[in-house]
């Protein structure tokens, strides 16, 4: 039979580097994930491992590469290790890193704390002819009390939901921009996030969707280098709590909050040609 599309590598590799810098300290904490696709197949028809790198390899290489290169954005190490992996692996077609960085507030020069809800992320692919990098951010927790609404939505006989002009709008952001040049400039993640937090602050939102394409529409207006950028907003739903069984008013003021079931929004904003 047939060898269908297949995959194999490393992933959950933990590595954190410390940067010393006299008295101040810079702490990088992250999550590689290392995946190939190429012609494996003799691997799985045959049981012949002779071009497979084991992920035990992998893992190596990530910390002997993070070592041999100065300490800069997460995307110049994915960039390192896709190209290394690439041109020593004659078998692999491509390559993917993935990595996700904890971020760690600074208490001084050598102390942290890490309350921060969301991490930064990247994403490189490279095959032959070149590599696409993503940079981006997940788990990043944001709410909104005022200036938003939900109304004028399509009903049918099912529809119970009520209409409101004003509801706490809460997700989970989870975003990807695609860099228009894989060279970079990468430093410009937190001037990124920054603009997607203030669009989301200040935007009137009649949904989800309508602030979701606000802060994309934004993101690549403010930042040229940027092609696209991709967004999954999680409704995460406040819903008023009925006091009015008690005797008691409840002047949109206490809400429970659901994990599940939610309503997951996600679209691409891609910058026009």
């Amino acid at each position: 039979m047939p060898l269908g599309s297949n995959s194999y590598g490393k992933s959950g590799i933990r590595l954190v580097r410390l940067a010393r810098r006299g008295e101040r300290h810079d702490v990088s904490d992250l999550t590689v994930a290392v995946r190939f696709e190429g012609d494996f197949e003799a691997a799985h028809v045959a049981g012949d491992n002779s071009a497979v790198l084991p992920t035990d390899t992998m893992k190596n290489t990530v910390y002997a590469v993070a070592r041999e290169r100065p300490a800069g954005e997460i995307e110049e190490l994915g960039l390192a290790l896709s190209e290394h992996f690439l041109n020593e692996n004659p078998a692999v077609s491509s390559v993917e890193i993935s990595i996700e960085q904890r971020l760690w507030n600074r208490l001084d020069g050598t102390a942290f704390e890490g309350s921060r809800s969301d991490r930064r992320t990247a994403r490189i692919s490279r095959r032959r002819g070149g590599a696409t990098v993503e940079s981006g951010l997940t788990g990043l927790l944001i709410l909104k009390s005022a200036h938003s609404a939900f109304s004028g939505f399509r009903r049918d006989r099912y529809t119970t939901l009520a209409e409101t002009e004003d509801r706490i709008l809460a997700t989970s952001l989870t975003a990807a921009w695609t860099h228009a040049s894989p060279q970079g400039p990468f430093s410009g993640w937190a001037a990124v996030r920054r603009t997607l937090l203030e669009t989301f602050a200040a935007h009137d939102s009649a949904s989800v969707q309508h602030t979701l394409y606000a802060m994309g529409e934004a993101a690549l207006g403010r930042h040229p280098e940027l092609m696209q950028i991709r967004m999954a907003m999680p409704n995460k739903h406040h819903l008023p709590v009925d006091l009015s069984r008690f005797g008691i008013a409840n002047e949109n003021e206490i809400f429970v909050a659901t994990e599940e079931p939610y309503g997951l929004i996600e679209a691409t904003i891609t910058r026009e040609a």
